[in-house]
């Protein structure tokens, strides 16, 4: 067993190379920040894509008497974009009313219907007293809306109806984003192909209570693959006491084994109780600690699924994991396991394929050079995108483009607000920038960002049921991910609220492990219909991880 484990290892630790693994830190630390000489490295290739500001002016007699009641634009033309938004001066400001557009499809005369932009967006931000929370940057924003390719725009913005004090003002300085994602990594060879089976009969309807989701196929990538260092970079700097080794320029990845569909059986600890002998693979496992997440973008645009087997035995020779229990005791956490408890029953689900920021185009220009990171991972926060669900899954990394630049450039966050997304087909997508697997601290749930994570479903779910697909992709995304750091997803949690509109900052709260966004804050995120399919998620993820 154990020289079939070594063999299992060897065959997948090319491809492991692209996957940034953590570092030990002090145990005070609740949130670290990597120096800047580790972020040190070239920048990405320019990308395209633009993003158009436009100043909204007062429609009706009633604004132009003085009045705040409506602004907008009346159609115009303008250049090509695909996703818009609407962002004002103070963040502290929320808009009270209605924003509608309609848009033009790009070279016809065809004009849409008035589109709802939901304008709740303040409570997917940083928390309050964070450093990104308390931005000069940072501006009041609605939630992004994806149109599609258009050249024409219209918008209103309508402050909602008054009591015996009138309509409350809208926000000063309020401005139209446009944004155009430009091409994209789409149109390269050099990706893993993603499911482009797009959801219909399939779609689960209603609401489910804890079923198990059908499993995803997954795509079957290329037989040849390598992940290249950008020229001239080096092995990025290990904290403190991690061991420095020299990254090899190019490495091959293997294909991606394929998943059974039902988790396989757990490792016996007798198997992880040793390293394996054999030098090559040992040598390979001692030079992950120097490999850095910000090498991700340029290595290579997915990392392959592994099996259960696979991910557990990598996983138990990874460095160890930021501390899981802050040193002033500010969060519950339950017992940790002892040493033969962990390696008898790790419960981690197989690492499944993931479209690195590489994969979907990111310009990683333009966000914050620098990770911040939080203590562990004990939960994770679903969410829709509230961008619309007119988009087909290889329109998703533009989607995603389109958001990233909105959430960077027009609303001052300091990188994409997520920590994954997921698409209609199940496709899985790395998020804020930091490495897939370690616990980078999001700006997705407003007071409770701290030792969670961040997924978002690109769609609204208010009234349009999930696709199955997209269930699938939560569980199988939270099973790796919530295991890497002991917890079950069938589980509860214990966090501490950095505020918000539901629980005061200080507050001490009970969650699920897998959460919606609207148990942490009054909200309709993720949507009644995503909401309730948070029960099959839940038992779904727990069967991948073996329990």
């Amino acid at each position: 067993m154990r020289a079939s484990l070594a063999s299992s290892i060897a065959v997948t630790c090319a491809a492991v190379l692209a996957l940034p693994v953590s570092s030990a830190a002090p145990a005070a630390a609740e949130v670290l920040v990597q120096p800047p000489a580790v972020s040190a490295l070239p920048p990405a290739p320019d990308l395209p894509g633009s993003t158009q500001s436009l100043p909204l002016g007062p429609l009706g007699p009633s604004s132009r008497a003085g009045g705040s009641g409506e602004q907008g634009l009346p159609r115009r033309d303008v250049k090509p974009f695909s996703l818009v938004g609407v962002v004002w001066d103070d963040p502290r400001t929320p808009l009270h009313g209605t924003v509608q557009v309609r848009t033009r499809a790009t070279g016809t005369d065809t004009w849409s219907e008035w589109q709802d932009v939901e304008t709740h967006n303040d409570e997917h931000g940083a928390d309050p007293d964070s450093a990104e929370g308390t931005s000069r940057a940072l501006r009041g924003s609605t939630a992004p809306l994806w149109v599609g390719d258009s050249d024409g725009v219209e918008i209103r913005v309508r402050a909602e109806a008054g009591g015996t004090g009138g309509a409350p003002p809208l926000p000063a300085g309020l401005r139209l984003e446009l944004v155009d994602p430009g091409e994209g990594p789409e149109a390269q060879t050099d990706t893993e192909p993603v499911l482009e089976t797009e959801p219909g009969t399939g779609t689960e309807p209603g609401t489910g209570t804890g079923t198990e989701v059908e499993p995803v196929a997954e795509a079957a990538p290329p037989q040849t693959r390598t992940a290249t260092a950008p020229a001239g970079a080096t092995a990025a700097v290990a904290p403190a006491d991690a061991t420095s080794a020299a990254v090899a320029p190019e490495a091959p990845l293997p294909p991606a084994p394929t998943p059974a569909p039902a988790p396989a059986a757990t490792v016996p600890a007798a198997a992880l109780a040793a390293p394996p002998a054999a030098p090559p693979l040992s040598g390979l496992l001692a030079g992950l600690g120097a490999i850095n997440s910000q090498l991700t973008p340029y290595a290579a645009p997915w990392l392959p699924a592994l099996s259960k087997e696979a991910t557990e035995a990598i996983a138990s020779y990874l460095p160890p994991f930021l501390p899981r229990t802050p040193a002033s005791g500010a969060e519950a956490q339950e017992p940790a396991k002892t040493p033969v408890q962990a390696a008898a029953a790790p419960y981690i689900g197989p690492r499944p394929a993931i479209v690195t920021r590489k994969g979907w185009g990111a310009d990683e220009s333009i966000r914050e050079k620098t990770f911040v990171y939080t203590n562990t991972i004990k939960a994770a926060f679903v969410h829709h995108s509230a961008t619309g669900n007119n988009y087909t899954c290889a329109q998703a990394p533009s989607v995603l483009r389109s958001i990233y630049r909105y959430h960077v450039l027009s609303s001052g966050w300091r990188d994409f607000g997520y920590n994954f997304a997921i698409d209609k087909c199940g496709n899985i997508y790395e998020g804020r920038a930091g490495g897939v697997d370690k616990p980078v601290l999001g700006a997705h749930t407003l007071g409770f960002n701290t030792s969670t994570m961040g997924i978002a479903v690109l769609g609204t779910f208010s009234t349009t049921a999930p696709p199955a697909a997209s269930v699938t992709a939560v569980a199988r995304l939270t099973a790796w991910k919530l295991g890497l750091h002991g917890i079950n997803p069938k589980g509860s949690v214990t966090l501490t609220s950095g505020g918000g509109n539901l629980y005061a900052k200080g507050t001490k709260v009970k969650f699920n492990a897998i959460a919606g966004h609207r148990d942490g804050f009054a909200t309709d995120c993720p949507g009644s219909l995503l909401y309730g399919k948070l029960g099959t998620a839940r038992t779904s993820a727990a069967s991948y991880q073996g329990r």
